[in-house]
């Protein structure tokens, strides 16, 4: 790295590598909280620790069901250590050069290079959170797999330039546990390790987040809404915190809307359930069980078993 350059405001905003201009991404300027579960906040902030001389920081990869927070954690993690954040949003289009350096066509008819959130983080040692990282296609993964191992670098076939990362240099990868994802290759998760789960959060922090994020909910319509999702939770439903969030933010709206026919807080409630989540989650119990069945969970009538077992022998395959 030759030179970074920098605003009136002292933030860099352009880096002079291998004599080539880099428009240095912005980092990300918010400032969330994190509630309930704190050793998995602690196991992030050890992977990113340096022990020894020859030791590196580790690229945890943290894993869960969409809408739970693990873009939230990450962005904790980042701040209590007071360094630059950088976010990436993958998904199924993105392009190598979109994850290391893009080149844009100034108005002046020249080509200017623009570093990506991971490459801006790499070069004024910041932390970067690669989010929904199983949703990027291997190619793109494979620009990041020498930055992920012992050396810690990109290379930009576009600009020409080999990129090192600042000592400072941290990262880490979302993961969602949903089917609509890419199966990233082996030899990109062994670099992406550990695997940190985050799950659904209990009673008392499920309510504390949605207060946390709408202290203006009425209580009833709260108690309602973390009842309803912790035994989602139970029946093992993929329904999250921020689904809860979007039913209580559309109740209070309908709630305040029309005072001279107010409507009863149980139908606004369902109603809101009915238009966030769909009308079978009014009856969780039944969802629960037909998404087993879905699962093959129930055992079918008259499978080979049966007729060579009956149902109370020990030898039937079927039985545990």
């Amino acid at each position: 790295m030759e030179n970074i350059l920098n605003n009136k405001t002292g933030k860099p905003q352009a880096a002079v590598i291998g004599g080539v201009t880099l428009n240095l991404s912005r980092p990300d300027a918010t400032q969330p909280e994190w509630i309930g579960q704190e050793e998995v906040l602690k196991q992030i902030l050890a992977c990113w620790l340096v022990v020894g001389e020859k030791d590196l920081p580790l690229a945890p990869r943290i894993v869960g069901m969409p809408g739970i927070g693990k873009t939230t954690l990450a962005m904790v993690a980042a701040l209590k250590r007071k360094q630059p954040l950088f976010i990436f949003q993958c998904t199924a289009d993105t392009r190598p050069e979109d994850l290391l350096v893009t080149p844009v066509l100034a108005e002046s008819g020249k080509i200017s290079y623009h570093a990506s959130p991971p490459v801006s983080a790499m070069i004024t040692g910041g932390i970067c959170i690669l989010d929904e990282g199983n949703r990027m296609n291997e190619k793109s993964w494979a620009s990041l797999a020498p930055l992920l191992d012992h050396r810690r670098y990109v290379e930009s076939i576009i600009a020409g330039i080999q990129i090192h990362a600042h000592d400072e240099f941290r990262s880490c990868v979302t993961m969602n546990r949903d089917e609509s994802t890419f199966e990233i290759p082996d030899y990109i998760l062994s670099r992406l390790q550990p695997t940190l789960p985050l799950s659904m959060p209990d009673y008392q922090d499920e309510m504390a987040i949605l207060q946390y994020h709408l202290p203006f909910a009425e209580n009833d319509l709260m108690q309602m809404t973390v009842d309803f999702l912790q035994k989602s939770h139970q029946l093992d439903l993929d329904f999250s915190p921020r689904d809860g969030l979007h039913i209580l933010q559309y109740a209070m709206k309908r709630l305040s809307q029309d005072h001279t026919h107010p409507l009863s807080k149980d139908a606004v409630w369902q109603e809101a359930v009915s238009r966030v989540l769909g009308e079978d989650a009014l009856d969780l119990d039944g969802l629960a069980s037909r998404k087993n069945r879905a699962l093959g969970s129930d055992r079918l009538p008259m499978g080979l078993g049966d007729f060579f077992f009956e149902d109370d022998s020990p030898l039937h395959p079927d039985r545990d």
